[in-house]
């Protein structure tokens, strides 16, 4: 973590089938400016033991923190935001922004955009007490459904080391979302087909965020990293007044 200024920290939660490298445009442009920013790792194993993780690391961050949060890290921060005390603003970048009782398979059913649910391979996983359902991202469907602004090599690569998400992180409702509480700021990518860019745009009115539609796939941070670095800018400014 580079710090050289007293605006809050930055951190950044990615989606699933990520890790925190999808972030990495964007935190070499904050760098840059001088923000101090982290990523954290999104276990990817629900919603309830995700935000925990993510909660835990927000805590730990010292002084103020804007969390940011791509896709189903979105529902992750809203969640974790309402456990700590030192978060000041949200910002989604296509991300989910869920209402109390919730749950992601919720809002997906409701998107005229979204591809992503006939694109999905189930898969399982092994816990304590047994197995679980994941998920993962049809490699001859990622590029359409995921990434489609980026060139198909860079979009096989996404495919071939994408991470799984639980059943879990679909099927949890949200509890106590923290963009009821909070100043909220949205990207919402117009081409998005995994969440589904109308979804994205109903969640952002609905948390009264202020929009920017970039016209973008469901990967924004890596397709147009300035303009997620933008928004977070103006999130930074707004909430440092």
């Amino acid at each position: 973590m580079t710090s050289t200024s007293a605006r809050p920290t930055v951190v950044l939660v990615h989606g699933a089938f990520a890790d925190s490298s999808s972030w990495n445009g964007v935190v070499e442009r904050l760098i840059a400016a001088g923000v101090a920013v982290k990523a954290v790792p999104n276990p990817l194993r629900g919603i309830a033991e995700d935000a925990a993780y993510v909660a835990s690391a927000l805590q730990q961050t010292p002084g103020p923190v804007l969390a940011v949060g791509h896709s189903y890290g979105g529902a992750v921060i809203t969640n974790a935001a309402s456990r700590v005390d030192n978060v000041v603003g949200l910002v989604y970048v296509a991300a989910f922004a869920p209402e109390d009782g919730e749950t992601l398979m919720d809002i997906e059913g409701g998107s005229k955009d979204s591809v992503l649910t006939s694109a999905l391979v189930p898969v399982q996983y092994p816990t304590a007490s047994g197995t679980e359902a994941e998920f993962l991202i049809d490699p001859a469907k990622f590029h359409d459904a995921f990434a489609a602004d980026l060139a198909e090599k860079d979009a096989t690569v996404m495919a071939a080391t994408q991470r799984p998400a639980s059943s879990l992180a679909f099927s949890t409702p949200t509890t106590n979302p923290a963009w009821k509480r909070l100043p909220s700021w949205a990207v919402v990518a117009t081409g998005d087909r995994a969440a589904g860019s109308d979804a994205l745009l109903r969640m952002a009115e609905r948390a009264g965020a202020t929009i920017t539609r970039v016209e973008a796939s469901h990967v924004v941070m890596v397709s147009q990293p300035q303009a997620v670095t933008d928004v977070i800018m103006q999130a930074l400014d707004g909430v440092s007044r």
